[in-house]
C-alpha cells in the first residue's frame, strides 16, 4: 500500500469513530427510550385501577362537605333540640311525681296528727260538765260524725250524768290506714280510765278503738265519720 493510500486510510479512521458515536448515543437513546416507553407501558397499565378508585373515591370526596354542611347541621341542633326536650320533660314529670308524693305524704302526717289531737277529745269527758265536752267534740267534728253526735249528744249526756261517769284519756296510739291529699282513714286506740257508780268510785282502766275518717276543710282535718261508739255504756250498778 501506498504512502498516500496509508494517509488516506488513516484520514478514514477518524470519520468511523465519529459514525460509531451516534450509533451508540442513538442505541443508548433508544435503550432509554425503550426503558421510559417500559415505564410508560406499565403506568398505563396500572392506570384503570387508580382511574377506578378514584372514580370511586371521588364521590365519597363529593359528600364530605355535605356531611359538615348547613342541612346535616340544622338537623344535628334538631335531634339534641329533641333530646334536651326530652330531657326537660322527663324532670318536669319526675319533679310533679314526686312534688305530688312529698304532698301527700305531708297531708298524711298533719291527718294522723288531727287525730291524735281528736282521740283524747271524744275521750275524755266528767258528767258534770258535759255542755263543754259537747262543744268540744262538735269543734272537730264535721260531716257524718256531727250530724250523729248532735242528734245522741243528749240521750248520751243523760246516760253519763245519770251514773256519774268520769273519763279521762291515758294514751293515744294511732296511725294512718289510708289517705290522700284531704282525705284519710286512721285507726286510733284509746287508753282511759273509767269512774262511775258502777265502779263504785274507783277507777278502772278501759280501752276505745276506733276507725276515723278525716277531711281536709281549708287548713283544717275534721273528723267525718267514727265507727265505733262514742264510749262504751257504764257498768250497771
Amino acid at each position: 500500500m501506498s504512502d498516500k493510500e496509508s494517509g488516506g486510510a488513516e484520514e478514514r479512521e477518524p470519520t468511523i469513530d465519529t459514525v460509531d458515536e451516534p450509533e451508540t448515543a442513538a442505541a443508548s437513546e433508544s435503550d432509554t427510550a425503550g426503558s421510559d416507553a417500559a415505564g410508560t407501558s406499565d403506568t398505563t397499565e396500572s392506570s384503570p385501577t387508580e382511574t377506578k378508585a378514584a372514580a370511586e373515591i371521588s364521590p365519597l370526596s363529593r359528600l364530605r362537605p355535605a356531611a359538615g354542611g348547613r342541612g346535616v347541621r340544622i338537623g344535628l341542633r334538631a335531634a339534641a333540640a329533641l333530646v334536651l326536650g326530652a330531657a326537660i320533660g322527663s324532670s318536669i314529670y319526675f319533679y310533679l311525681q314526686n312534688k305530688d308524693h312529698e304532698e301527700v305524704l305531708e297531708a298524711q302526717v298533719q291527718a294522723r296528727q288531727a287525730a291524735c289531737a281528736y282521740g283524747p277529745v271524744v275521750s275524755t269527758y266528767d258528767s258534770k260538765h258535759l255542755d263543754q265536752y259537747v262543744r268540744d267534740v262538735l269543734a272537730g267534728a264535721s260531716g257524718e260524725w256531727k250530724k250523729q253526735f248532735e242528734s245522741n249528744s243528749k240521750d248520751l249526756s243523760d246516760v253519763l250524768a245519770k251514773g256519774e261517769v268520769v273519763a279521762k284519756s291515758t294514751d293515744v296510739q294511732c296511725a294512718i290506714r289510708s289517705g290522700d291529699k284531704n282525705s284519710a282513714e286512721a285507726i286510733v286506740v284509746i287508753g282511759q280510765t273509767i269512774t262511775s257508780l258502777g265502779t263504785q268510785g274507783k277507777p278502772e282502766p278501759g280501752q276505745l278503738s276506733t276507725v276515723m275518717r278525716l277531711q281536709k276543710q281549708g287548713d283544717r282535718w275534721l273528723v267525718d265519720k267514727i265507727s265505733t261508739p262514742l264510749t262504751p255504756l257504764p257498768p250497771q250498778s
